[in-house]
């Protein structure tokens, strides 16, 4: 939705964001930045419980999910999440290690954010996740079927088929999918697809392609060592391998 205030054109956004972060300053100072940014329904929560309470209460769009809470771990919330639902979660953390963010990737995380961070970084991740094909604005409809191989990508519903049977993915998942499924039988570079799924600059964050499509695998492919259609081109990327049909 486009409002204007001021003179200045502002897009607004529907979608709901709830933050879970035991350190007041950094809630309302995210907070802030979003409503400024247009996001206009953003919820808090200051400990694992009550994050766990809000989630069910509320059904966001997007969490924004700290990792070290009073009462607990944020990757214990993620896992309750990906029980459910299959929501973005951003995770925040003071842990730089690669191992740590490879953890949060494991466990379903969705994005990787250290503290200190830009507020304003943070919010254009999120406007841009919202703006992205696996979460539709209002009024905005994909309704388009792409079809490759055994595969059936529906838009509408982001719903997709392998042989006729349904496949739960992953919002990143599905945005990695999609984009191959769009371009068959062609090498994507790992820049070319950080770049699309994730909507910003790839700085050599191989780890983070490389566990999506590990994962993607182990749910399109028969056996995931030895994939038959997510395959990777040594030293250039990966291409979906399909057939005419």
């Amino acid at each position: 939705m486009i409002t204007h205030s001021k003179g200045v054109i502002v897009l607004t956004f529907n979608q709901k964001v709830l933050i879970v972060d035991d350190e007041a300053d950094i809630v309302r100072l995210l907070q802030t930045v979003l409503i400024k940014e247009g996001i206009e329904q953003v919820y808090a929560a200051a400990t694992a419980e009550e994050g766990w309470i809000e989630f069910q209460k509320r059904q966001p769009d997007i969490v924004v999910l700290d990792i070290m809470l009073p009462d607990g771990e944020g990757y214990d919330v993620c896992k309750k999440i990906r029980g459910v639902s299959n929501v973005p979660i951003f995770f925040l953390s003071a842990k730089t290690e690669e191992i740590d963010k490879i953890l949060g990737f494991a466990i379903g995380g969705d994005d990787y954010i250290t503290k200190p961070f830009s507020p304003k970084e943070v919010a254009y991740r999120i406007k841009a996740r919202f703006r992205r094909n696996d979460i539709p604005q209002d009024g905005e409809k994909m309704d388009h079927i792409i079809k490759a191989g055994p595969f059936e990508l529906d838009e509408q519903k982001i719903e997709l088929k392998k042989n006729g049977t349904i496949i739960e993915l992953k919002p990143k998942e599905l945005g990695l999918l999609t984009h191959l499924l769009k371009h068959p039988n062609q090498i994507i570079s790992k820049e070319s697809l950080y770049d699309h799924v994730w909507g910003e600059e790839f700085f050599g964050f191989d780890n983070t392609v490389m566990v999506h499509i590990r994962r993607l695998r182990e749910k399109i492919e028969g056996d995931p060592s030895n994939p038959r259609y997510l395959v990777t081109v040594k030293g250039l990327g990966y291409k979906l391998a399909v057939e005419d049909e």
